[in-house]
């Protein structure tokens, strides 16, 4: 261990075997981020008047269509590491061993989180405003896992939080000593993602976000930050374009994303949305029955979300109608 260092951790803790099954250290960092994100999607939900475990009918859809889209983004960013001849084709779906995306995490969740925001009649921008903070805490935990894995390091460094890579790691820059330190990457994204919790939250109490606005920002804070961050990364595998590496450029589109979308949903709904369910539906004790006229957006939120609800106007004052409700996308 060299002073002033962080020091990665024995290989040893990277897998533990309970009987025939070997359990690796990497896939609980993601399941507990999983279940985190999980917690506070719920909590945030049920206080805007979603009905208390209506995040389960949408994660779902949403977590095994991410998990599939985080791990195929990596192999087809990466395709040196498992098409070479003689490759073992089935280490694709070796998603214990590392290697998993977050903004293929995003394409796969987004199109699982709209089938089960459909299924389960919550808008999907709500749902989305929810999410937002809750996948900056799930990637802050997941993050560890790669510490452990020995992975998402940086250009070398001389600061006395430089990380320890043995000098057998795949990663490791030929033609350097061993002992070299590097920027861990692993650790920055945890204190931006950390940050990023903080300032969405703060923006939200401040500024009442709604109809996607959050998730937009979402977008922009973590495409800024990853932008960086694999600019210094050390993974001499991925794919480039240009000579930028594929995940810059997808914090490039997350960016651009971010913005575009946060510009449209203000100007398309300056206000909060009446109830995080769409027309018609609610909660499942209130629904209205089989041949009843459907229910009004009315699920209790508490007198003060109700007030806020009367702020969903048109930029001349009227209030949104129904029908404008129910056109407008979810």
């Amino acid at each position: 261990m060299t002073p002033l260092s962080i020091p990665s951790p024995d290989p040893v803790f990277q897998s533990f075997a309970i009987g025939p099954l070997t359990i690796h250290l990497y896939a609980l960092f993601i399941l507990a981020g999983i279940i985190v994100a999980m917690l506070m999607v719920n909590q945030r939900l049920t206080k805007r008047g979603g009905e208390s475990g209506v995040v389960i009918d949408i994660v779902l859809f949403a977590v095994p269509l991410g998990i599939v889209g985080a791990r195929f983004y990596h192999v087809f960013t990466h395709m040196g590491d498992y098409f070479y001849p003689g490759a073992n084709i089935l280490n694709i779906f070796a998603i214990w061993d590392g290697g998993n995306a977050l903004y293929g995490s995003l394409i796969g969740g987004a199109i699982g989180a709209w089938i089960g925001c459909r299924f389960a009649g919550i808008r999907l921008w709500s749902f989305a405003d929810a999410l937002a903070p809750a996948m900056l805490a799930a990637q802050a935990i997941g993050r560890l896992g790669n510490y452990v894995n020995h992975e998402l390091f940086g250009l070398p460094t001389t600061l006395p939080w430089g990380l320890e890579i043995e000098s057998t790691n795949p990663a490791f820059p030929a033609g350097l000593a061993e002992g070299t330190l590097f920027h861990p990457l692993f650790l920055y994204e945890i204190i931006w993602n950390v940050a990023g919790i903080v300032l969405l939250l703060a923006l939200e109490r401040k500024f009442a976000l709604r109809w996607g606005k959050l998730f937009a920002l979402y977008l922009i804070w973590y495409g800024l930050g990853r932008s960086w961050l694999e600019a210094i990364r050390i993974d001499p595998t991925t794919d480039t374009f240009l000579g930028i590496p594929a995940n810059v450029w997808a914090s490039f589109v997350a960016i651009a994303l971010g913005i575009v979308l946060f510009v449209v949903q203000s100007r398309r709904h300056p206000g909060l949305e009446p109830s995080v369910y769409t027309p018609g539906r609610g909660p499942r004790e209130v629904r209205p029955k089989k041949g009843a006229a459907p229910a009004t957006d009315t699920a209790a939120e508490g007198s003060d979300e109700a007030a806020e609800a009367d702020t969903d106007a048109s930029p001349h004052g009227e209030r949104w109608t129904e029908e404008e409700l129910s056109s407008s996308k979810p």
